[in-house]
């Protein structure tokens, strides 16, 4: 399977390595959060539901949750956000994703929008 990015209704992006995910938010969702202060990183091992907010982003406008796109468990965390939250303004796509998970199911990303479907979702936003 080629590596391509995914989304879900809450903003987040989902880059799919086999039977692991990145997550981190669109550049849409870190926009509109503004400045990024501070990010409170789940840790490994760590058991996610879809649909459950798993870390925490503290901006100078508000803190708000990511929600965990799929069921599994943390495997990686960006560690470089604890010191460098900016990372996730500057490189939302790319230096800024915030964890992996390793997936319970891999029909979870069959629900997720593409590229295109994510875009339409905006036009309604």
């Amino acid at each position: 399977m080629s590596e391509k990015l995914l989304y879900t209704k809450e903003h987040e992006w989902v880059l799919v390595k086999g039977s692991v995910v990145r997550v981190g938010i669109s550049d849409y969702a870190q926009n509109e959060l503004g400045d990024i202060v501070f990010v409170d990183l789940p840790s490994v091992g760590d058991v996610v539901e879809e649909g459950e907010g798993f870390a925490v982003l503290e901006s100078v406008k508000a803190v708000s949750d990511v929600y965990a796109p799929v069921s599994g468990r943390i495997v990686a965390v960006n560690e470089a956000l604890e010191d460098s939250p900016e990372l996730i303004n500057e490189s939302p796509l790319d230096k800024g994703w915030i964890a992996e998970i390793e997936l319970d199911d891999a029909a979870q990303v069959g629900d997720l929008m593409n590229e295109q479907e994510y875009a339409e979702y905006l036009k309604g936003v």
